[in-house]
């Protein structure tokens, strides 16, 4: 038996026709920007290495508490030492 060709169309339905007439250039721009949301691009040799944006966020806020750590360890102290004459 031979399998039936689908014909492909190159139409839309109806149901995907877009008025752009109607649209609104930075409708969500201040609800994203009042959410505290910060967009940011990485390249893309970054973005493979991570698989979300959770992973990213793991990422960096281990970074901040490995920074944390390592200022702690390299600040100066604060105690004046007795002056060798």
């Amino acid at each position: 038996m031979k399998a039936k060709e689908k014909k492909i169309s190159d139409e839309m339905r109806p149901e995907y026709n877009f008025d752009y007439s109607k649209a609104v250039r930075g409708k969500y721009y201040k609800r994203i920007l009042s959410g505290g949301a910060n967009v940011v691009t990485l390249e893309p040799d970054i973005a493979r290495a991570f698989a979300d944006s959770a992973a990213v966020n793991a990422a960096l806020r281990t970074l901040l508490d490995i920074t944390k750590t390592t200022r702690r360890l390299t600040r100066k102290s604060s105690r004046r030492g007795i002056a060798a004459h």
